[in-house]
């Protein structure tokens, strides 16, 4: 086990709080000791849930551990089943509980309740979050859906001529990012195929609805992670049709309407031909131009990330130069994603790790968590947040999806923006006085001897830290005496070649010149250097 400050994952009881809390009439009764009690800022502080979690703890203490452990969970679960009266009931222990060995599934099986518990067996110390979710979710739909299975090998009857097919949509949670917004979208897009959702689960569905998982004829694991497992079972013992295409991005969602209406043996050509969604023009417009080829870094959950690169590389021109996820599960599906870029994937779960990767990629772009804002804002380059974990910020008022034909338009603006707020600092620059169009420049508009900044302070870089010249140490030639560090200085002629460049990548070509310098330990920066780090650099 590693200690960390920050974590991508919480415990696995955590995932479980996620689908219970999702539910409508699903309590959880937890055994788990005072300061394993934090469900209601999870769920009431970040995700700003209108009412607590429906989680009971035994909260015990330390003088408890020398009496019976037990009787306190009994107890627990006869006045939560009193109080909240659930149609089903999940059981477990927390992490520091699971220590004890009070088995709680055998304990709530001796108090004999009059509905269906689902006892929950997470191991703490080997797994996380999501798998907990996923266990968990597969569990409940096994309990109470499975009694209606019909025997094996049954094959669904055909639906009635004009019966619209019915489809399930599978995995969103509480806690999750945009969930909520992202089924609005995909509800509203079956609609417009000729689809009708039946259940969505877990994220507002009952225990009653969990039991009849079974009619509907199409299974859709909205997210992998939480209902892969469950949607898996559902499609085997239901006969249903598994779709398995998430529709996050333009590309995707294509693919997903047309799997989908296929499975439903509808044409869907109408709707594809339509495509209500403005990111492919908007991604071909002049003003997006000049971002093609940005280096971009993606890191986040298993789905979210492999769509992120599809979409990065595909739809909006860009370069991915790294991609990862802290899915372990998912481990073989991110590297035979980062096959398709010539990369290899990080597979990680220490934010440490991730940082030391984006210093050395040096992407322009940064798709991630919060962990990755925070490396980002670190290192001074644009991020955008694709995958949980998320900050409070991340659950937005506003109608805001990343999956859909909409979800493709917010993926664009959420990502691009971030590029385009460069340029326009760049221009504000430029008209406050950029030597672009004439050295020295300092006044005002507003009149002589009103300048915006001292004179001292060059138009170019009016106060970034990140063009100040680059200081490291040489690479020893052999094991002698360590040599000075190398600060390259500019000749003349390089300097004025350089104030050809654009204004807006200016910064960066100084910068990459020289880094180029230091590592070839050249202390005179000559125009012939300037042009070979930027084909060193355009490789």
């Amino acid at each position: 086990m590693q200690l960390t400050v920050w974590t991508y994952e919480g415990p696995p009881h955590v995932g479980a709080m996620r689908i219970a809390t999702a539910l409508e009439d699903v309590h959880y009764v937890l055994h788990a000791p005072q300061g394993d009690t934090y469900a209601d800022l999870l769920f009431t502080m970040i995700e700003r849930r209108a009412k607590r979690p429906p989680v009971t703890y035994t909260t015990f203490q330390a003088r408890d551990l020398g009496g019976d452990t037990a009787d306190l969970f009994k107890a627990a679960a006869r006045e939560a089943f009193a109080r909240f009266k659930p149609k089903a009931m999940l059981v477990g222990a927390s992490c520091t509980a699971e220590l004890i060995q009070d088995d709680p599934g055998g304990l709530a099986k001796a108090l004999a309740l009059p509905i269906p518990v689902v006892a929950l067996e997470l191991p703490s110390y080997q797994k996380k979050e999501n798998w907990g979710a996923s266990e968990t979710f597969y569990r409940l739909v096994r309990a109470l859906a499975g009694p209606h299975a019909p025997a094996p090998g049954t094959k669904r009857a055909a639906r009635a001529p004009g019966v619209r097919a019915r489809c399930n949509l599978l995995g969103p949670t509480a806690l999750g990012f945009r969930h909520r917004d992202d089924v609005a979208e995909i509800v509203k897009l079956l609609d417009s195929i000729g689809i009708d959702v039946d259940i969505v689960a877990p994220l507002g569905a009952t225990a009653a609805d969990i039991a009849r998982l079974g009619d509907a004829d199409i299974c859709v694991p909205l997210y992998p992670e939480i209902a892969g497992q469950a949607a898996a079972w559902l499609a085997k013992t239901f006969d249903q049709t598994l779709v398995r295409t998430v529709p996050i991005g333009v590309g995707a969602t294509r693919e997903f309407v047309a799997e989908i209406a296929a499975a439903a043996g509808l044409d869907a050509s109408a709707i594809l031909a339509d495509m209500p969604t403005r990111a492919p023009w908007y991604s071909k417009s002049v003003d997006s131009n000049y971002l093609t080829g940005k280096r971009v870094f993606v890191f986040g959950d298993a789905t979210h990330a492999i769509a992120a690169a599809r979409i990065a590389a595909r739809e909006l021109g860009f370069t991915v130069v790294g991609l990862g996820t802290y899915s372990r599960e998912f481990a073989r599906e991110v590297r035979e994603a980062a096959k398709l870029y010539g990369i290899e994937a990080l597979i990680t779960d220490d934010y440490l790790e991730v940082e030391a990767k984006v210093a050395e990629l040096q992407p322009e772009l940064v798709l991630g968590t919060q962990m990755e804002r925070h490396i980002a804002k670190r290192q001074g380059v644009p991020c955008a947040v694709i995958s949980a974990p998320v900050h409070v910020q991340d659950f937005p008022a506003r109608y805001s999806p990343q999956m859909g034909f909409e979800g493709a338009n917010v993926l664009f603006d959420t990502w691009v923006h971030p590029l385009m707020m460069g340029l326009e600092e760049h221009l504000l620059t430029m008209f406050r006085g950029d030597f672009e169009f004439h050295d020295g420049a300092g006044s005002s508009h507003l009149g002589a001897g009103k300048s915006h900044a001292p004179a001292n302070v060059s138009a170019e870089k009016p106060a970034a830290a990140h063009d100040t010249p680059i200081v490291v140490a040489a690479p020893a030639a052999a094991a002698s005496a360590p040599t000075a560090p190398i600060v390259p200085v500019w000749a003349a002629d390089a300097e004025k070649e350089l104030k050809k460049i654009p204004f807006f990548v200016r910064g960066k070509a100084r910068r990459n010149t020289e880094r180029f310098s230091v590592e070839r330990g050249v202390a005179v920066i000559t125009v012939e250097t300037l042009y070979d780090a930027k084909a060193h650099f355009g490789r």
